[in-house]
């Protein structure tokens, strides 16, 4: 089985919709796919409409944003219930928090004297969740970067970059909480991704292990060997579940489905801790 737990579409920072994501998930040859939108559910109904016709497995999710200590992370929900009400409240609360620190970083861009206009990032954003990849997106478009990974750095958009500004996040440990209350399953995405910014110390994984957290993204581009071997190790002493996925942003990111994946043990042992979803296969 070829199993990617970690994807986006146009509901949050992706190009493809969710439709074309699926269909792009079967046409790679992955047997199991998750959608992991950026603090929202709305491309689910889509995704579940076009598993017709494949033999895709879907899993329902969502990539949490979260802060602790000053640094920002995320974490992967997977199968809980979207309606649940005190989940759905927080995301929300992150939601309505997107547009406006994503003017503020428009606004730190052009003080910058980078030619960027609010008109687009709403362009290229669509009807998706705005964030950083629709800025940096526009960044590619003006010739201020190469590449929307080029715009991930400390001059531009990463964690601790010039033109950063928080928003509403999570606490991790709430994140878990709340999660688990719904039923959900809990992975701390690229946990080692440097380059984005200060990431959290071991200390904290462990903390957050003995919160409840079910494991942690130990498999991604933004991983090198080393870190891979590091985290893997890590996961073994805290017995945490170690996931392998691609975090597939269509043509936003070079990175292609199924680049990294999880093995399919974990995967089950995903899916039978979990009680606010089940996987979606076509019927």
């Amino acid at each position: 089985m070829r199993i990617d737990l970690h994807t986006h579409s146009t509901a949050s920072d992706g190009t493809d919709t969710p439709a074309e994501l699926v269909r792009n998930a079967a046409a790679a040859g992955l047997d199991v796919v998750a959608l992991t939108d950026h603090d929202t559910v709305g491309g689910y109904a889509a995704a579940v409409a076009a598993l017709d016709g494949t033999d895709l497995t879907l899993v329902t999710g969502a990539e949490l944003s979260c802060r602790i200590g000053g640094i920002g992370m995320h974490m992967l929900a997977y199968l809980f219930d979207p309606a649940e009400p005190r989940l759905y409240e927080a995301r929300e609360l992150v939601r309505d928090g997107r547009v406006p620190r994503a003017r503020g970083m428009v606004d730190k861009l052009r003080a910058l004297g980078v030619p960027i206009t609010w008109e687009m990032v709403e362009r290229i954003a669509g009807d998706g969740s705005v964030g950083r990849p629709h800025i940096a997106t526009a960044m590619v478009e003006l010739g201020v970067v190469a590449t929307v990974s080029d715009a991930f750095t400390r001059e531009w958009l990463a964690n601790d970059g010039r033109v950063y500004v928080e928003k509403q996040e999570f606490d991790p440990f709430e994140a878990v909480r709340l999660v688990k209350a719904a039923g959900g399953v809990t992975v701390f995405a690229h946990p080692g991704a440097h380059k984005r910014g200060e990431t959290v110390s071991d200390e904290v994984i462990a903390a957050l292990g003995a919160a409840g957290l079910d494991g942690i993204e130990v498999d991604h581009v933004d991983h090198d060997p080393a870190t891979r071997t590091r985290l893997r190790a890590l996961a073994r002493q805290l017995g945490l579940l170690a996931t392998g996925s691609s975090d597939y942003h269509g043509s936003r990111k070079t990175v292609v489905l199924g680049e990294c994946v999880t093995a399919p043990e974990v995967y089950a042992e995903i899916a039978a801790r979990a009680t606010g979803a089940v996987p979606i296969s076509a019927v």
